[in-house]
């Protein structure tokens, strides 16, 4: 059987201030959508901002996309009450809690003894809410490992590129695109993020791409960030949300050549062989696990339909 894969290829973010918005990010096409009541939401607004979530995740029909919110930060007056409302409720139609400027495991571990607090007190299953945690800043990069062990809900690692920049001082006003670089821009944020979440069984999702109208700029964005391991990437326009789809599904090609990989090292190992040649390109046990990675993505994806086994 083919193992299961949460698709994360697009997050759109949806500011929680815009019931309009609000409503229609569960019929957008991203795999997520998260509910943002952080940076996309005024101070004055904020507390306001949290009906509006909480009617969005009871109200509507997320079947074909994620839920998640995003709350504020650990460090602000506002997280305490958005973990409490928002999952008391509406705890039951959420997937997932973004949690924003993980700096250390602390920030997390405070976080998920709250949560679990709540689901007790609401009558909810203690643990089945997950929590994708933020790295915004150098400390964060710091203790990136850290902060991916902290906690056995954690589904993902999110990176925050704009706040990353403010911490370390980097050159540059449009968030993501790291323009005139002689190179990929985030190459050691992003591999160090992968790094730290694979080991221990975790996605990463790169953050967002700020220049809407620079469509090939963001497919590049996208490309260069599936290429170091990462698994999705922010929309922060609906019109990002297709390029980043197709980007980070394997092409049809790609996905059939992993299904004869898969098949044609099946039948070498129940012959007693420990190799075979596949398309002229000799196949081990490690291209076999790329193999199976590729074919159940594809297929969650909807890229294959059936097939070879990928466990």
């Amino acid at each position: 059987m083919t193992e299961a894969v949460t698709l994360r290829r697009s997050q759109l973010a949806t500011p929680g201030s815009d019931p309009k918005m609000i409503s229609r990010a569960p019929d957008s096409g991203a795999d997520e959508a998260f509910l943002d009541l952080e940076d996309s939401v005024a101070p004055a607004k904020k507390v306001g901002a949290r009906e509006n979530v909480i009617e969005g995740l009871r109200e509507y029909d997320w079947s074909e996309t994620k839920p998640c919110f995003r709350m504020n930060g650990v460090e602000t007056e506002w997280w305490y009450d958005d973990v409490i409302e928002v999952v008391t409720e509406a705890g039951e139609y959420l997937d997932t809690i973004m949690v924003p400027m993980c700096h250390d495991a602390s920030y997390v571990q405070s976080v998920d003894d709250l949560l679990t607090q709540v689901e007790h007190n609401a009558g909810l299953e203690v643990g089945r809410i997950g929590l994708q945690c933020q790295i915004e800043s150098a400390t964060g990069m710091t203790n990136v490992a850290e902060v991916a062990r902290a906690s056995p809900r954690i589904e993902s690692l999110v990176f925050g590129p704009g706040d990353y920049t403010a911490s370390v001082g980097a050159a540059g006003l449009t968030i993501g695109s790291g323009e005139g670089y002689p190179g990929h821009y985030w190459h050691y944020q992003l591999a160090r993020i992968a790094h730290a979440a694979k080991a221990e069984g975790l996605q990463v999702v790169d953050g967002p791409y700020a220049d809407i109208e620079d469509t090939e700029g963001f497919r590049d964005s996208c490309r260069h960030a599936s290429l170091l391991g990462c698994d999705g990437k922010w929309a922060i326009h609906p019109n990002q949300i297709e390029p980043a789809n197709e980007v980070f599904a394997p092409s049809r090609e790609e996905a059939e050549r992993a299904e004869r990989i898969v098949t044609e090292y099946e039948r070498a190992m129940e012959a007693g062989k420990g190799a075979v040649s596949v398309d002229g390109e000799m196949v081990d046990e490690a291209t076999n696990k790329m193999a199976q990675r590729i074919v159940a993505r594809a297929r969650q994806a909807d890229v294959l339909s059936g097939g070879a086994s990928a466990d």
